[in-house]
């Protein structure tokens, strides 16, 4: 139960990737409002563009490990893949003008990701009847 559980949960969590990647090419103004920083100088929006497609990117790839039942390979992901939350709210923490609320989405995505790639990762699937 605990591993549907959490593969629920990361198909959700892939969603939400896809869904702000998406929203940082679409709506590069508005989801930059949302990450928690002020960057945009003069209607450039490379960086927003950047983060889409890695967001985009790493929302696919778990979303179709998913659907490939590739459940190892989604724990390892999912683990291996905290770098880039902690990094964001390293970054978001580090301008003086964000405070913890700004932070909570890096925050929520380090638990969520951590804890069920790692309950994935130890709970082994059982094998088929025969």
């Amino acid at each position: 139960m605990t591993r549907k559980i959490s593969i629920a949960i990361a198909f959700l969590t892939g969603l939400g990737m896809i869904f702000i990647g998406s929203r940082f090419l679409l709506s590069p103004d508005i989801a930059e409002a949302g990450y928690g920083i002020h960057f945009n100088e003069q209607g450039n929006y490379s960086f927003h563009y950047i983060k889409g497609i890695r967001d985009l990117f790493s929302g696919i790839i778990i979303c179709v490990l998913i659907l490939g039942k590739q459940i190892k390979a989604l724990g390892i992901i999912l683990v291996t893949g905290t770098i880039i939350p902690i990094a964001d709210m390293l970054i978001v923490l580090g301008k003086e003008y964000n405070g913890i609320a700004q932070a909570m989405p890096h925050i929520s995505a380090i638990i969520v990701c951590s804890l069920f790639g790692t309950i994935l990762l130890m709970n082994k699937s059982s094998a088929p009847k025969k």
